[in-house]
């Protein structure tokens, strides 16, 4: 049993003011795999005061001194990336090989994305006769992360806050915190000055909602639900914090006719099905043009029935268990309404997979001949699970894809290069992504829409925890 019940404050491992106990429940058993503490707002207070105390002299330390701790950072994250992995799969059920690989291996990606980009970073300009347009730190940051890539949402947040001379209150998922435990320790081996980072665990009305109504918080930043993002806003709200958010998505995947049917068919159930369907930039609704549909339907099916549910320990290309009982249940339900509406089930469908009596783990499910009023085409699933929907021509995929209260990601797949960069143009989504083109390190990630606001990634990333001031003299 792992017993971790200790929040990193002020450069030091210390007990929560009051005890509070909550069981990591391991994804793949339903076992207890570890014990932590719960914090209250007293803990958040204290992890304020460190960071605010830290704040002036981490904001007044030269960038060069800043860029070489994250280097540090980062060689202890490479050094430490298999350990990483190993408490990832753990406490979210992601297998051994995507959590060390894509998991924890997001990690040193962003933060070299991030290195890039604060070395070119215009830092002062000038503006004007005697005047110069400075960008400073904005403060203390609270940070919020969730649990589906755990590594990924604190890189994207604590790298730009610390280079850019912020200090910051990390709270964790309470459901995946061991992979943030760790990371605090990271921090500490790094070197990083006593009170620039901490981290306290919790949930949200305990610590989240604490941090968010906290008068010395300058910022907040938050990963996950759209319905827990609004509560940070209006907590915010009183303080008029900055806030900026990643929340969800029901990201559409548009396959024209004249597109690689095979390839881009089976990389789009894929793509649904990885992280076992967690991602919120899933390509979750696949729009399909009539004239090829049951063709595409055909390849969907085959393609979800050959994607492997496996045990997260072992290596390999399949699935993991979803992390929790709660998330388990709301993936059933909304199978379970799909089914109610009339959606055709292609494959997969309620229960667990063939040979799983235990463990969080769900079937691969297609849904065909959805209509993007259904519950299963609006709502964030979370799950494996794609849904189907025809459309006769550009124009109407367009006018479904925009359908949605989400813009986080769009997908697009034909042969005709200038029909692709028209409809990315069309499509209201923070990343387009045509014919499974790239996104290199340092790109902008997040939405529109009820997706967020706020980009996280490179410059984009460092500009949010940046205020903007003219200086003239005469």
């Amino acid at each position: 049993m792992i017993e971790k019940r200790e929040f990193y404050i002020d450069g030091a491992w210390i007990a929560p003011e009051t005890a509070n106990d909550l069981d990591v429940i391991d994804p793949a058993t339903e076992e207890t795999c570890a014990v932590i503490s719960l914090g209250t707002k007293a803990d958040v207070d204290k992890a304020v005061a460190a960071a605010r105390r830290a704040f002036p002299g981490w904001a007044a330390t030269p960038l060069e001194t800043r860029i070489a701790l994250a280097e540090k950072l980062g060689a202890v994250m490479m050094r430490r990336i298999g350990e990483l992995g190993q408490t990832i799969s753990l406490e979210m059920g992601a297998p051994i090989d995507l959590a060390s690989n894509d998991q924890a291996g997001c990690g040193p990606w962003h933060l070299g994305g991030f290195l890039d980009a604060v070395r070119k970073f215009q830092w002062e300009e000038p503006f004007g006769k005697g005047q110069v347009i400075v960008r400073e730190p904005i403060g203390v940051c609270g940070l919020i992360t969730p649990w589906n890539w755990p590594i990924n949402q604190i890189t994207l947040k604590v790298i730009p806050a610390l280079l850019t001379g912020c200090t910051c209150v990390l709270k964790p998922s309470e459901i995946a915190p061991l992979s943030a435990m760790l990371f605090a320790e990271f921090i500490d081996e790094a070197g990083f000055p006593t009170g620039v980072f901490n981290l306290v665990n919790g949930n949200g009305p305990g610590v989240g909602e604490a941090m968010s109504h906290h008068p010395d918080i300058d910022m907040m930043s938050f990963t996950g639900s759209t319905r827990a993002g609004a509560l940070v806003t209006k907590g915010s709200a009183d303080t008029v914090k900055r806030v900026t958010l990643e929340l969800g998505g029901k990201s559409p995947n548009i396959i024209f006719a004249d597109a690689d049917l095979r390839r881009s068919v089976g990389s789009g159930v894929n793509h649904c099905m990885e992280n076992t369907g967690q991602s919120c930039n899933a390509p979750t609704r696949m729009l399909v043009e009539s004239s090829v549909y049951d063709e595409v339907v055909d390849i969907a099916r085959e393609a979800a029935e050959a994607v492997k549910v496996g045990d997260p320990r072992q290596r390999g290309g399949h699935i993991g268990p979803l992390v929790s009982q709660a998330q388990f249940d709301k993936v059933q339900g909304l199978i379970e309404t799909g089914i109610a509406e009339g959606a055709r089930l292609v494959t997969g469908g309620m229960g667990r997979p063939d040979g799983f009596n235990r463990g969080y783990f769900v079937r691969p499910t297609v849904f065909a001949d959805v209509n993007n009023t259904m519950t299963i085409a609006r709502e964030e699933v979370f799950g494996p699970v794609l849904a189907m929907i025809p459309f006769a021509g550009e124009d109407e995929a367009v006018e479904i894809a925009n359908d949605t209260p989400y813009g986080l990601a769009a997908y697009l797949s034909t042969s005709d290069a200038e029909k692709g960069q028209r409809v990315a143009r069309k499509l209201r989504a923070g990343m387009v992504r045509v014919n499974g083109g790239g996104l290199g390190a340092g790109h902008p990630f997040g939405g529109y829409k009820q997706s967020g606001n706020g980009r996280e990634g490179g410059k984009w990333g460092i500009e949010d925890f940046l205020e903007t001031k003219i200086i003239g003299a005469r």
